[in-house]
């Protein structure tokens, strides 16, 4: 009897669990048809769930329209660089942080924390004025620099720091003759990959999916990204077509689920790793 509650309670637990993959995944299925179908397929009763003929169409359509390829070469070069360069900064400071004791430690984390209250919108227009000032306007450079390193990533790796590497090896390491950098490379980065890896994920689709700032100091269509992009889809015609739309929003997406499964396995892969060790 006690088997047969365990077998029970296993197969409900799966039902659930298919059920609540099926949920998350029907948008991206959805979405997914409506490229591959004309505009009129969009508003059906009932909606069309099976996969038309007209990607090919649709996807010539998206390029005539805008310069899709330049805005995603564009954001593809800013989401990365933010994204190693924000994890890069953020680590290095948050690992000096958490393992190093200096004049102002706590002052400087607590304003670094602070800025994080203040609401992003309300920088917008400081920022705007030193990218003007400095000449920056309708460069990669000013979507790039101003959020290259987010006060979040700071704290969040600080505490990542704080639990995951012991003090006996970074005196360990220091009796060895390593260099302060050095200590951050060899001890630190090998340690807080699972955390970086996390990072990684969070940067690369903030920086993907922005939208307000790259509006506000773009001026220039060579310099556009891809949410600027497709919000120029959005009645591009007389009236909207939405299977480009749609096959627009599905060609921008699927970046996304490449970096999310290759950072996610090595994020759940050194998890599972560390939840092991002694």
């Amino acid at each position: 009897m006690p088997g047969k509650k365990i077998k029970a309670s296993r197969v409900i637990m799966y039902i659930l669990l298919i059920f609540g993959a099926f949920i998350s995944l029907f948008p991206f299925y959805w979405l997914t048809v409506m490229a591959t179908n004309e505009s009129a397929a969009f508003m059906r009763y009932p909606p069309v769930l099976t996969f038309g003929g007209r990607f090919m169409e649709n996807v010539q359509n998206l390029l005539n329209t805008v310069d899709f390829a330049t805005a995603l070469g564009n954001t593809v070069i800013v989401s990365l660089v933010r994204t190693f360069g924000g994890v890069f900064f953020c680590s290095m400071a948050a690992f000096y942080f958490a393992k190093f004791k200096f004049p102002g430690r706590r002052i400087l984390f607590a304003f670094c924390m602070l800025t994080m209250m203040i609401p992003p919108q309300l920088n917008m227009i400081p920022q705007l004025i030193i990218m003007n000032k400095i000449g920056w306007l309708s460069t990669l450079k000013a979507l790039i620099v101003p959020n290259l390193i987010p006060a979040f990533g700071v704290y969040w790796m600080n505490q990542y720091c704080t639990g995951a590497i012991h003090d006996d090896l970074i005196n360990s390491a220091k009796i060895d003759g390593c260099s302060t950098f050095g200590l951050y490379i060899h001890v630190g980065l090998p340690i807080i990959t699972p955390g970086s890896a996390f990072l990684c994920i969070y940067i690369f689709m903030e920086s993907w999916n922005d939208y307000l700032w790259p509006l506000i100091v773009t001026n220039d269509a060579k310099k556009n990204t891809l949410q600027l992009a497709l919000a120029q889809l959005q009645g591009a015609y007389n009236s909207t077509d939405y299977g480009m739309v749609m096959c627009g929003v599905l060609l921008a997406t699927l970046p996304l689920f490449v970096v999310f499964l290759l950072f996610s396995r090595q994020f759940m892969a050194d998890v599972a790793a560390g939840a092991v060790k002694d």
